[in-house]
């Protein structure tokens, strides 16, 4: 969601002036407009292309483990997984105009193994669906063969670990950090500016719940104890995501020690790059 230009404060952006390094693939496009993971792929490569060029190494600070996987493993994306296609345009019309369980429907009608492991609530991955299947793919089928795809980009992974009721009790105190630091203000200018749709789309955590209680549906504190809620889940289900994947190096983050994981994680690096005496310098670590 830090693809999406002013939604700053609920996707957790470093600020500007808090930047000590150059920061990449924050605000490429204005909320609601489509954006993928075939998208973020072709982007990522250029980066790390461009920062290798320059002798630094390149860090991709994950969160979304698919965009993750699509930069550095070897996924071959189909063409209707690309935006600005009819396909897209055609199914997202029968949504707005239909509503998601009838889409889901048609999609169970046409792939009924696809719209078994898609919610129908989730209109992206229905719609997405639609665009492989069009393009002679099955989403379910695609979904089976995640863990066979080899690994393209040279990479280090390294993972932070934290227990969960630890990272229960940080989850909520963000949320709190965010809405004294002005969320809300945030959400207002945002639909000001026109951009209800993508501030309510089911993947914005964060948004969405602020503009209901904007709305007058639900009070402040109910989406404020919303967010806290859905983000949990959303982070149960990285964890789940990242934990399945053998490559990544896990350190210690309970105690929330910079020192002490910077270390861990410079050793990690240091123990690569010396297996590697004679070659060129180990390529980007991947940070999860």
């Amino acid at each position: 969601m830090q693809v999406y230009r002013g939604m700053d404060i609920g996707t957790g952006k470093v600020p500007p002036d808090q930047r000590v390094v150059a920061h990449f693939g924050l605000d490429l496009v204005d909320p609601g407009e489509p954006y993928s993971a075939a998208l973020f792929q072709s982007y990522a490569r250029e980066c790390f292309a461009d920062i290798q060029s320059r002798g630094k190494r390149p860090l991709l600070c994950g969160g979304t483990g698919f965009y993750v996987r699509a930069a550095i493993d070897d996924y071959d994306f189909a063409e209707g997984e690309q935006v600005g296609n009819p396909t897209r345009e055609r199914y997202m019309k029968i949504a707005d105009e239909r509503g998601a369980h009838e889409l889901w429907k048609l999609l169970e009608e046409a792939d009924p193994d696809s719209a078994a492991v898609i919610s129908e609530n989730d209109v992206k991955r229905v719609v997405r669906a639609f665009e492989m299947l069009e393009a002679g793919e099955s989403y379910a089928k695609r979904k089976e063969t995640l863990a066979d795809i080899p690994q393209r980009v040279p990479a280090m992974l390294i993972g932070l670990s934290v227990d969960a009721d630890v990272l229960k009790a940080r989850i909520d105190a963000r949320v709190d950090e965010m809405v004294e630091s002005g969320l809300v203000e945030e959400v207002k200018l945002l639909l000001d500016e026109g951009f209800r749709e993508g501030i309510t789309a089911p993947q914005a955590i964060g948004y969405k719940e602020i503009v209901a209680a904007l709305d007058g549906e639900i009070s402040l504190d109910e989406a404020i104890g919303q967010i806290k809620l859905a983000t949990r889940r959303y982070a149960k289900r990285q964890r789940t995501w990242f934990r399945k994947d053998p490559r990544i190096r896990w350190i210690n983050a309970d105690a929330l020690n910079l020192d002490y994981m910077l270390e861990e994680a410079l050793g990690i690096v240091a123990t690569i790059d010396g297996n590697r005496e004679g070659e060129p310098p180990c390529p980007p670590p991947m940070i999860s």
